[in-house]
């Protein structure tokens, strides 16, 4: 029985916290997406990229190693028909590019697709997308360092004569005692980068010009040793063969998803993102099949027997001379340090983004007042990256960085579909067509290329998991600043008196 005379019960006020489940699927609207961007702790990054500057870091994180390196390891698979091979690459990437051009026009922040997935399919998987973008950036970077050094050393071979010696130009287990030339050329990147956006994208830009240049040259003087013989069995290992080495050079176009992470230094994000994603792919697609064309022309397919430096052998072929070949050992110099570049500016925004939502530590998302960048975030991840370039041995932990990009496309283009169905409404300045069948097929490739990776990449991408499950639930979870957003909406209302 109630007592009449008691004086009446002050309801509760204080928060009620949301039951496991919801607080892993909460969704962060994408208003609160788009009307936080470009703000961080201390200051705002600064929008001072246009659509060709935007285009040149899409470019500039794509070409590079793929083409310089990755081409004599699929020759041998596939034959003359590896022109085909870069066709079906190409349109595989197509695919959840389309995707990536929808959403970053529809929202156009800096996590790229880590951002997309907070807004569509929850904090959980974003988180899990986020992660897989940390691996992808983080060790890409360290690994195209390794391959610049060796670029390096053919360089000064070629010019000078002189070359670092191994137990300065290797990492511990390669015959080296430290990799100088990987922690240079990532703190050369650092440099650019904390001077500013916009110059390190003028940077950037000089260095997508030479290495096009590069690649131009090649074709020039490797169509003199051109021979039409090399192509008469076009496709000597049947479409498997194709497929296979379809399947590596995926992998070259890894990158275009650069711009993306742009998306709150864009001038006109959400008008010039898409184009660029799209443009790039294009011009990276239509490089890449002319100077497989070319290379497969002049030097019988037999031969290329997983050369890495094929189009260096080819230039020395064709003209008897070294000097050509050192002179494209230059453009691929520039060439990978323009993917360093490009790669850890986006491994720097996508951490940002996750700072600023409380799910990594404020130092990520501190921006200097006067430079306009995460500068504290910048010379955490460039340290971080040049060490582990310089002081341990990649090996099957750069592919790796295979594993996450193929779960992150594969999230983009579920998000797609996932945004057209609860947001049919909002403003989209580019529209995926035949929306959700391509979409849809964006997934199944992803997952099929996903399935063809190493047991012992599985088993890294499943360590590395792990570790940012650990860290999301004594972290991220309850620093994560939707938590204000739930005690808000869970503390209950006061009773009418």
């Amino acid at each position: 029985m109630l007592d009449q005379g008691a004086p009446p019960r002050t309801p509760r006020t204080e928060p009620v916290p949301a039951g496991l489940g919801t607080r892993l699927m909460r969704r962060k609207p994408v208003e609160r997406l788009v009307a936080e961007g470009g703000q961080g702790e201390g200051g705002s990054l600064r929008r001072s990229l246009g659509l060709w500057q935007l285009t040149m870091i899409s470019i500039g994180a794509t070409l590079g190693t793929g083409i310089f390196v990755v081409l004599g390891e699929a020759v041998p698979k596939a034959g003359p028909a590896v022109t085909l091979s870069f066709v079906i690459a190409g349109l595989t990437a197509l695919f959840s590019a389309l995707s990536y051009a929808e959403l970053a026009g529809t929202i156009p922040v800096a996590g790229s697709s880590y951002s997309y997935a907070y807004a569509t399919m929850g904090e959980f998987v974003a988180w899990i997308c986020g992660w897989c973008l940390v691996l992808e950036y983080g060790v890409s970077v360290a690994a195209v360092a390794v391959g610049w050094g060796e670029y390096l050393n053919e360089l000064l071979d070629g010019t000078i004569g002189v070359t670092i010696p191994a137990a300065l130009s290797a990492p511990p287990g390669d015959g080296g005692i430290f990799n100088l030339p990987a922690l240079i050329v990532v703190l050369l990147a650092m440099a650019f980068l904390l001077g500013g956006a916009r110059e390190s994208a003028r940077a950037n830009t000089i260095m997508v010009c030479v290495k096009i240049a590069a690649l131009l040259l090649f074709c020039a003087i490797g169509i003199k040793g051109f021979q039409s013989g090399n192509y008469e069995h076009f496709m000597p290992l049947g479409m498997a063969g194709v497929s296979a080495a379809g399947a590596t050079l995926f992998f070259s176009y890894i990158g275009f998803d650069a711009a993306s992470t742009a998306g709150e230094e864009a001038k006109n994000a959400q008008r010039d993102l898409p184009r660029a994603i799209m443009l790039s792919l294009i011009i990276v697609t239509a490089l890449y099949v002319l100077v497989a064309a070319v290379a497969v022309g002049a030097k019988p397919w037999k031969q290329f027997s997983d050369s890495e430096a094929a189009l260096a052998g080819i230039m020395k072929d064709v003209t008897g001379q070294t000097f050509w070949a050192t002179l494209l050992a230059a453009g691929a110099v520039i060439a990978i340090a323009s993917v360093v570049l490009t790669v850890l500016y986006g491994q720097t925004r996508v951490l940002f983004a996750m700072s600023r939502d409380g799910l990594v530590p404020k130092v990520f998302s501190k921006v200097h007042p006067k430079t306009g960048t995460p500068r504290a975030n910048t010379v955490i991840v460039s340290l971080f990256c040049g060490v582990l370039a310089a002081a341990i041995p990649l090996g099957q932990l750069a592919d790796a960085t295979s594993i996450g990009t193929l779960f992150a496309f594969a999230l983009v283009n579920i998000a797609v579909i996932v945004l057209r169905r609860t947001r049919p409404d909002m403003k989209r300045t580019f529209r995926v067509p035949l929306s959700p069948v391509l979409p849809i097929l964006g997934f199944a490739f992803c997952v099929w290329m996903m399935g063809s990776l190493s047991t012992i990449t599985w088993i890294v991408f499943g360590v590395w998991m792990a570790v940012g499950l650990v860290f999301y639930f004594c972290y991220g979870m309850r620093r994560s600043r939707l938590n204000d957003a739930d005690a808000r909406v869970d503390a209950p209302a006061v009773a009418e008196k």
